[in-house]
């Protein structure tokens, strides 16, 4: 009896710039742009991607009349393609350091609320608690950084605590408690306070889908039976106060930044009682790999801040994203 053997994985033949075209393309939409920004010519950058597809022996983009838009195997791809590009900058980075006499770089990822709210200040007490040491700062969501620090390519991330922990050291950071925003025209306006039904009730304008603040809602929702009253999703704080001063639905974001997009007359900010959340952000150290000496210090510097939150209200007002 003879056993057949599997068919053996072709090995694959691309380079970064492939890599980094790949990304380009689904970031764009559009061969023509995503050619633009590598400095490719669009035949050569398209040439580039059908390569590759038939090296992978999956089409990676759906061709439309007007750009391209990734297939299903194409964003289960990209997350790995993104994943190449950090590990190269981390080695680029890495080498820098010793060429220009630092103790290295450590990559710190943070959800958009606490880098408006908390990290500037306290990047700041690190750089002066570890000398030498530079802080490379990637904004992602709660989500995003917790699948970073499992892949290893972010050393200490901080995230939304609702979402639950994962497997490695993990340190209490700051408090982010939510609040409800509403128009001063609003069924809610003359509250002081409102519960999680009271939230419910609502119309409400949300973030995407993978923000925290929109997975603690769905959850509440589910917990109470009921289905979340979705208006609008919008990529944003500063867009969910326009909406909400429009009066076109109520908007659930950090009590911090509230007083910031939603300071003016227009708005009423109501306290959450009881949220069901922690109300909490998750200060996580990665894997250990290099230097994990610079990277102890910056994490137990992050932990000593805690209890010490700065106002923003001094900050030049930006845009504000979950």
């Amino acid at each position: 009896m003879t056993s057949t053997a599997p068919p053996r994985t072709p090995r694959l033949h691309f380079d970064l710039t492939t890599v980094q075209l790949f990304i380009a393309v689904s970031d764009f939409g559009s061969i023509t742009r995503g050619a633009e920004r590598l400095h490719l010519a669009p035949a050569a950058a398209s040439r580039r991607i059908l390569e590759l597809e038939a090296q992978l022996g999956v089409s990676l983009f759906e061709r439309l009349p007007h750009g391209m838009a990734l297939t299903e195997a194409g964003r289960a791809l990209l997350a790995h393609a993104r994943g190449i590009t950090h590990t190269v900058q981390r080695m680029q980075d890495d080498a820098a350091s010793f060429v220009g006499g630092d103790l290295g770089v450590v990559r710190v990822a943070a959800p958009k609320s606490a880098v408006i709210q908390f990290l500037p200040f306290d990047i700041q007490r690190c750089a002066t608690a570890c000398p030498g040491v530079r802080i490379d700062l990637q904004e992602m969501n709660s989500a995003e950084v917790q699948q970073s620090l499992r892949r290893g390519t972010v050393d200490i991330g901080i995230y939304d605590g609702s979402l639950g922990v994962i497997d490695l050291p993990t340190a209490p950071y700051r408090n982010d408690e939510l609040v409800l925003v509403v128009a001063r025209g609003h069924a809610l306006a003359r509250r002081r306070k409102v519960t999680p039904d009271d939230v419910l009730d609502c119309d409400l304008i949300v973030l995407s889908e993978s923000s925290a603040i929109s997975i603690v809602l769905e959850r509440l929702a589910e917990e109470a039976g009921r289905v979340l009253r979705m208006r609008m999703r919008v990529g944003g704080f500063d867009s969910m106060a326009a909406l909400v001063a429009q009066n076109l639905g109520g908007g659930v974001m950090p009590e911090a930044i509230a007083r910031e997009v939603a300071a003016g007359s227009r708005f009423v900010r109501l306290p959450i009682a009881a949220p069901g959340r922690s109300g909490s952000l998750c200060c996580v150290i990665g894997p250990m790999g290099h230097f994990p000496r610079r990277r102890s210090a910056c994490w137990r510097c992050l932990r000593k801040t805690r209890n010490q939150n700065p106002p923003i209200s001094d900050s030049p007002r930006r845009m504000y994203c979950g």
